[in-house]
């Protein structure tokens, strides 16, 4: 197995919020380089001490910094785009710049590269009993008559390899009925709000916090042959942004949010806001230790628990209202 790394620059206050979501993400392993640590390290060490290495000294004075390790094939290249996007909303909330640049860097390697390498694993597969998910530069022979999905996820997260992403496929295509209206939070490449048309939503509105999200969603849909009055995008975080939060506000039909935990809690009045009574709720992005926590926010709001779908440490959940 191949890896690459990726240094994530934050401060030391923003390493235990920075990590819990680096584990919402699914990551479990970090290296953490912190100046404050190894100051206080030198201040309080107990022992004689004859040499310490020069390189040890370089931390009294490195940026705090957390290090992760990405396999290189699909599931890395999700994990990365996560990742932006992620850091992307930090960096929108951090108003005061409490949590430093937070930036990542791939090291060893040209992010185009790595942004063009990871295309190799991403092959056609079928999804549940109705969907195909090809990528727009494969080929797909479509033996079994299945609903074929386009999909070319580039800067934004989303392939559908994911078993995120999957699970969310797989409860959509069974509860989506024909003439529904859908919205999709946090749309990343538009996977499931373009997979929602074409299984029968009459119309389907995208919204990302990453405006390269939005355009790649846009384009994804173009691709599907879905005309641009049936789906509309919008860019921005509605939890900050009460302008954007009331351009979309309506009743949907369906609503689904592939996020991360922390994310979803903070929605679940929108998630009441914006849902038909009788309205289903597909959330995923959930890591099995959240599950619970989770689920329980939202029954907290009026959400009842219909279906639990979980795949290898990852949980999606399906509501009605």
């Amino acid at each position: 197995m191949e890896w690459t790394e990726v240094n994530i620059y934050t401060t030391a206050d923003g390493i235990e919020i920075l990590c819990a979501k680096l584990m919402d993400i699914g990551i479990k392993g970090f290296v953490i380089r912190d100046s404050e640590d190894f100051k206080e390290f030198l201040e309080n060490k107990e022992g004689k001490w004859d040499y310490i290495d020069e390189d040890l000294m370089g931390l009294a004075e490195c940026e705090t910094c957390v290090t992760v390790y990405l396999p290189c094939n699909n599931q890395g290249a999700d994990m990365l785009l996560s990742i932006k996007s992620m850091l992307t909303e930090m960096k929108s909330a951090d108003k005061k710049k409490i949590y430093g640049r937070l930036e990542a860097e791939l090291s060893n390697i040209r992010e185009e590269d790595w942004a063009n390498n990871w295309k190799q694993y991403f092959k056609p597969f079928k999804v549940g009993e109705k969907l195909a998910v090809k990528p727009s530069w494969e080929d797909y022979s479509n033996d079994d008559g299945r609903i074929i999905l386009e999909i070319d996820p580039a800067s934004s997260f989303g392939t559908g390899q994911h078993h995120t992403t999957r699970l969310c496929l797989e409860l959509l295509q069974n509860c989506i009925n024909d003439g529904d209206s859908l919205l999709d939070m946090g749309c990343g490449s538009g996977i499931l709000s373009i997979a929602g048309v074409l299984l029968g939503a009459e119309n389907a509105v995208a919204v990302d916090i990453e405006e390269n999200a939005v355009k790649t969603a846009k384009e994804n849909a173009l691709k599907n042959n879905i005309p641009e009055g049936k789906y509309k995008t919008f860019f921005g975080n509605i939890l900050t942004d009460e302008k954007l939060a009331v351009k979309i506000d309506k009743k949907y039909d369906i609503i689904t949010a592939n996020i991360v935990a922390d994310v979803l809690i903070a929605m679940k009045d929108y998630f009441v806001r914006y849902l038909k009574n009788d309205g289903i709720l597909i959330i995923s992005g959930i890591i099995e230790e959240r599950m619970d926590e989770v689920i329980t926010a939202m029954e907290s709001v009026g959400f009842i628990k219909q279906n639990v779908s979980i795949k290898e440490g990852w949980t999606a959940v399906q509501f009605t209202k």
